[in-house]
């Protein structure tokens, strides 16, 4: 009994990393049941058994690559030290880095939340999950005095939409290079916590 629950996790699993890296690919919008089945070579039947629809699967593909991303980012915040070393590491993590995989799937994703409310749910308790991350760490910054900041709230939500539309920026319009996003973003978090933007580098 234990291993057939086993086989199926893992199929699961397969099924998703699958579905995750052919939307980097194709899209959000445009992948089908067909495709995934067809890109682990087993039926569309099978997908269906375990997602039961296409809209089900693309939830939970999107769910699972954010997850993936959010496990690093709480994973680089136990390995700092102070809170500086902790910002650093957030605001390191979250733009947009090598291939930029996580970050197209958000940028689909925030087309598709427009008319698809399970979509839209899911990236708000995604867009949570990254924010609380911040503001605690924000948070123990101004309480050992490292940051200067009156409302960590509203700050943390300023350098996110600056992130969010700076990654915009940078990975469709691409009128704003890498090294501009980081820049302007250490600029803008130096200003928001009381910081010069050397600290953060």
């Amino acid at each position: 009994m234990k291993r057939g629950r086993r086989s199926v996790d893992v199929r699961r699993e397969e099924i998703l990393t699958a579905t995750v890296d052919l939307v980097d690919r194709i899209g959000l919008a445009t992948v089908r049941v067909a495709d995934v089945a067809a890109e682990l070579g087993v039926s569309p039947g099978l997908v269906f058994y375990h997602f039961g629809t296409k809209d089900a699967l693309v939830v939970e593909a999107f769910a699972h690559a954010v997850e993936r991303d959010l496990a690093r980012l709480d994973a680089a915040v136990e390995r700092g030290g102070d809170p500086l070393d902790r910002l650093r590491r957030v605001v390191r993590l979250y733009g947009p880095t090598g291939a930029a995989k996580g970050w197209r799937l958000w940028i689909d994703a925030w087309a598709l939340a427009q008319r698809e409310p399970v979509i839209r749910k899911t990236l708000r308790r995604m867009d949570q999950r990254w924010c609380t991350v911040l503001r605690e760490v924000v948070e123990d910054g101004v309480a050992d005095g490292t940051f200067s900041c009156t409302d960590p709230t509203a700050s943390v939500a300023r350098v996110s939409a600056l992130l969010d539309g700076l990654s915009v920026a940078t990975l469709v319009y691409r009128t704003v290079t890498r090294a501009e996003l980081r820049r302007w973003v250490a600029e803008t978090v130096a200003r928001e916590l009381g910081l010069d933007t050397e600290q953060l580098g």
